[in-house]
């Protein structure tokens, strides 16, 4: 067996966020600090991804002092609490092959010191040299004690409720660092 291990070119690759509320959107992207995928025999058997949450960025909107305000709020204790919790984590615990190029993923999420098994479809490519992933992943962000404007913890919001989900389109590019041949 050829295990294969990518480590992850932070500069080659983000995270796009999307949060939504009653009246709108907001979104942005975040950096891929580190992290690594293993490959046995071609096929992805196990990752995991550092995130730096200290990247946040909001990308829509244009005021400077609105845009720092918001970011100065998403680094509070209301949502990522960024000074205790710097990086959150995905740990893939199960690659299962759906088609070519195409994985179904299950994994340990863990942000704010919060761990939770998350998933996502994505797709795949390694050509040897380099390995990509693409995929979109779903967070609860109530899971993870983001409570801030929930309809599920407050009342009467109105138009100032923020729904729970918010989605993470992440892109990956990663190099060859080694290979290992196994006999079993």
């Amino acid at each position: 067996m050829e295990t294969t291990k990518f480590e992850i070119v932070s500069a080659k690759s983000n995270i796009d966020w999307t949060g939504k509320k009653v009246t709108g959107a907001h979104n942005g992207t975040i950096n891929i600090k580190e992290g690594e995928f293993l490959l046995n025999d071609g096929q992805l058997t196990e990752g995991k991804v550092i995130i730096d949450t200290s990247t946040i960025k909001i990308l829509d909107i244009a005021d400077s002092a609105t845009n720092a305000q918001f970011a100065g709020h998403l680094a509070s204790d209301d949502f990522f609490s960024i000074e205790k919790f710097p990086t959150s984590t995905f740990s893939i615990t199960a690659a299962k092959q759906l088609s070519s190029g195409r994985y179904h993923l299950e994994g340990d999420l863990t942000i704010k010191g919060i761990t939770h098994l998350a998933e996502l479809e994505s797709e795949v490519e390694s050509n040897g040299e380099t390995f990509t992933l693409a995929g979109k992943l779903i967070v609860d962000r109530t899971l993870y004690g983001i409570k801030f404007r929930s309809g599920n913890f407050f009342k009467d919001l109105g138009d100032t409720l923020i729904y729970n989900d918010f989605e993470l389109d992440v892109n990956i590019t990663a190099k060859i660092a080694t290979t290992e041949l196994s006999k079993n």
